[in-house]
């Protein structure tokens, strides 16, 4: 879908007797904040960063605010200049999209109380219920798998990088590594290629990963755009999912179900899979189809009333969906900020709704006159 800078923004449409109610979490592109919305789109809580440029956070069941971000006093990105030596590696992955430095865990204050730091992470964390933390982490292929790895483009005369791969790393509260699992080791280099709009950089570029209760571990590869599941137990690759081109978010949403945002080339999809026989189970498309389209970004957040709030990213808008594929609920973000190049920023990368009585809410003034400035601001009250 299009959109315009200069468009309506906030609350754009609500059915009341039919929206799925609580607070939605999100963190606008470029921004220092991340922000919690009542039904109505106006700002109920806000959380200030400024060690870290904030990716995006995730309420834990303790209450407090779980946020990936990158360092912000990190060195410049190295320049684009295919037909000279690429960067070492440690350079290189500060340009890629996603790339993150710094997991934190803040109160409902904003105060530390955890913190992890790894510089190759990027994209996505999850908090187990063990207390340990779980991330994707870059590494680079050895020469001979980055032979093998077939699909993907060069720049003319490009000197390329070694390939990058993810490994899922897992580490204790005290940040120490107690599990590896290498994703590499998982595909295959011929049966699972990169796709062919994507450079040679990157052979999975691991956006999304999500665990369920018998550790199953759900994962969204963009560059060659696959949606696996590795078994906890054996470690072996249970599910290959191969209809979706450049998804993000995938979650667990049963106990043989995940649930993905299906980028596409010209249209998106949310699509339910079963695990065990690698069908569609249900699918959210627009009508007409095209109006819903994120080229990147974007996510689908399963609500406990069985209905899906959408991160449509690139366009900054949020909608809840039911089952039936109606929309009853529909925000766009007013927060408009601006990349390094200068140009217009509104994306968010994903959003997450809470039910009102989630802990973190006991006892807190949700009230959005206590932020009537900010609201007023962005035309949300």
């Amino acid at each position: 879908m299009g959109w315009s800078v200069n468009r309506p923004t906030g609350l754009t449409f609500h059915r009341p007797n039919r929206s799925t109610k609580g607070y939605t979490l999100f963190t606008p592109s470029h921004e220092k904040s991340a922000y919690l919305i009542d039904m109505d789109g106006r700002v109920v809580h806000r959380w200030a960063f400024d060690t870290i440029d904030p990716g995006y956070g995730r309420l834990l069941d303790n209450g407090n605010l779980l946020m990936s971000g990158s360092d912000v006093n990190m060195p410049p990105q190295p320049e684009d200049e295919p037909t000279k030596p690429p960067p070492p590696f440690e350079l290189h992955v500060t340009r890629l999209g996603g790339y993150k430095t710094t997991l934190h865990e803040v109160d409902w204050d904003g105060n530390l109380v955890w913190s992890y730091e790894n510089r190759f992470q990027h994209h996505d964390f999850v908090r187990l219920a063990n207390g340990n933390t779980m991330v994707p982490e870059w590494v680079e292929l050895s020469p001979k798998l980055h032979k093998a790895v077939r699909g993907g483009y060069k720049e003319p005369r490009e000197k390329l990088p070694r390939l990058l791969s993810d490994d899922i790393v897992e580490v204790d509260p005290a940040g120490q590594e107690v599990r590896r699992i290498h994703l590499w080791e998982l595909l295959d280099p011929v049966k699972d290629p990169i796709n062919p709009t994507k450079r040679r950089w990157e052979w999975t570029h691991l956006n999304g990963i999500d665990v369920n209760d018998a550790g199953d571990i759900a994962f969204s590869a963009r560059t060659n755009d696959r949606v696996g599941v590795i078994d906890g137990a054996t470690g072996e690759l249970k599910l290959r999912f191969t209809d979706v081109v450049g998804q993000h978010h995938v979650t667990w949403v049963g106990d043989d179900l995940i649930q993905v945002f299906d980028n596409g080339r010209t249209m998106s999809r949310v699509l339910e899979i079963q695990v065990s026989t690698g069908e569609i189970t249900w699918c959210y498309e627009a009508n007409p189809a095209h109006q819903f389209f994120s080229n990147y970004m974007s996510g689908a957040d399963r609500l406990w009333s069985g209905s899906v709030l959408v991160c449509e990213g690139s366009s900054g808008r949020l909608f809840e969906a039911n089952r039936t594929g109606e929309v009853v609920w529909e925000w766009i973000n007013p927060f408009v900020n601006y990349r390094p190049n200068g140009e217009v920023a509104v994306g968010l990368y994903r959003a997450h709704r809470y039910p009102e009585n989630h802990p973190a809410f006991a006892g807190r003034d949700l009230d959005p006159l206590a932020h009537a400035n900010l609201n007023r601001l962005n035309g949300l009250i």
